[in-house]
């Protein structure tokens, strides 16, 4: 059996090809990964945070996205799919169909065991290289856990656990509070 040599694709061909498919996939390096469908409770975080972020957001400078908008990481060349973007100010896309943002304030990542450790390395890494982002999230679909990362004025990054179901998650990028038993409404943990 004959193995077939990988594609490689530009950012353009990627792009085009994105923006015609029934299914997301990422891009880095020149490789498409196809993404999979989420858990039930993956879905129940998202669709919570959603709801109470967008709430607080109502009539301010910011806008909240959905896993369906694509950011890119000019650094690197990643384009991904967080799980929850919010960008405050003026949004700015990489061309006129503004599906490809560039400037997130906030990014969401609700982690899986098959994706937890991408999330908190290699794909952290290379969001840390946008300059705009400011405050991370890795929200744990199996238990009540959140990891808040906030980029202090010297360039590092602090790093906050939350685990009491009573717990306040303090969002000093966008200022907003999330309550874990908000994030966690009707997960069967």
């Amino acid at each position: 059996m004959a193995s077939h040599p990988k594609t490689f694709l530009t950012p353009e061909e990627y792009l085009a090809a994105e923006r015609k498919a029934e299914t997301k996939s990422e891009y880095w390096n020149g490789e498409t990964f196809a993404m999979v469908g989420a858990s039930r409770k993956h879905n129940l975080i998202a669709t919570n945070l959603l709801r109470e972020l967008s709430q607080q957001l109502k009539g301010r400078p910011c806008e909240i996205y959905p896993s369906d908008m694509r950011v890119k990481v000019p650094a690197t060349g990643l384009y991904t799919y967080p799980d929850v973007i919010v960008v405050c100010g003026e949004p700015r896309f990489e061309d006129d169909n503004e599906d490809v943002l560039l400037n997130p304030t906030l990014l969401v990542e609700i982690t899986s065991p098959s994706t937890e450790h991408h999330d908190r390395g290699g794909k952290f890494q290379d969001y840390r290289s946008i300059e705009s982002f400011v405050e991370y999230l890795l929200v744990d679909e199996d238990g009540c856990w959140i990891e808040q990362f906030t980029k202090l004025e010297d360039g590092s990054w602090l790093l906050t656990n939350i685990t009491a179901p009573e717990a306040i998650v303090q969002l000093l990028s966008i200022p907003c509070q999330l309550a874990l038993r908000e994030i966690y409404d009707k997960v069967p943990l």
